[in-house]
């Protein structure tokens, strides 16, 4: 009976410690897309293209739906319209919010066509020439095809958008999305030499960090109700 009890413990730990250790890997790797903004945005269009052409081997020697496929392949379209203004989105424009609805649709379209093996007409399983499907797709196989064709663009793009409501003031590095100085900034510059060449862009942060820090927030404000930590408003600290 305790051993059982335990069993659900070490279950419940394991699985915290596999939910930190995604949110660490997502946290480190929008680091990462802030730091090679224009990298990114060249493997993302290379990644969706390379997509379109797996659909295409696909329905030529796997026999694929046409329809479906066509469909996945429109939807990829519409992902490839996020990069026009990368790294930067708005949460309210017609492309992200279509994009958001073909990822669920597209998702269950898919899932559909392997949960249900389509069966041929009678006609055709009367044909002397037919032969029944005797090789079902395995769950390695779906699987993949999911991770790879299905959910990995809308993930690289989740870690790589930056929500146009979160931009941060930052020094000019001359990476991507730099902005320069019109001359009337730059004579508008005191002369002390840490604003000296100084200019300002556009920087934002990753929705996968803003997702991130709005859930570590809210469970510290939780721990701070219960009282677990000091609270950030008193002089006795703050909760990590």
């Amino acid at each position: 009976m305790f051993l059982a009890l335990l069993s659900y413990v070490g279950i419940l730990v394991g699985f915290i410690f596999l939910t930190l250790a995604i949110a660490a890997g997502l946290y480190y790797l929008s680091e990462l897309v802030e730091e090679h903004s224009r990298f990114t945005k060249r493997f993302l269009e290379k990644l969706i293209y390379t997509i379109i052409g797996i659909h295409v081997v696909l329905l030529i020697f796997d026999h694929f739906p046409f329809w479906l496929t066509l469909f996945s392949i429109g939807t990829q379209v519409v992902y490839l319209q996020n990069l026009k203004q990368f790294p930067f989105i708005q949460l309210s424009s017609s492309v992200f919010i279509a994009s958001c609805v073909l990822v669920l649709l597209n998702h269950y379209f898919w899932f559909q066509h392997f949960s249900r093996p389509s069966i041929p007409p009678p006609a055709r399983r009367s044909s002397p020439m037919y032969e029944p499907q005797s090789v079902f797709p395995s769950f390695s196989e779906v699987s993949s095809f999911f991770g790879i064709c299905v959910w990995l663009v809308p993930f690289a793009l989740f870690v790589s958008l930056s929500a146009g409501d979160n931009v941060l003031p930052s020094t000019n590095d001359g990476g991507f999305g730099s902005s320069s100085t019109s001359p009337s900034s730059r004579s508008g510059l005191s002369s002390d030499g840490e604003r000296s060449g100084a200019a300002t862009l556009r920087r934002g942060q990753g929705m996968a960090k803003v997702v991130i820090g709005k859930v570590r927030e809210g469970i510290a404000e939780i721990a701070r109700v219960v009282g677990w930590g000091d609270d950030p408003r008193s002089h006795g600290g703050r909760i990590v």
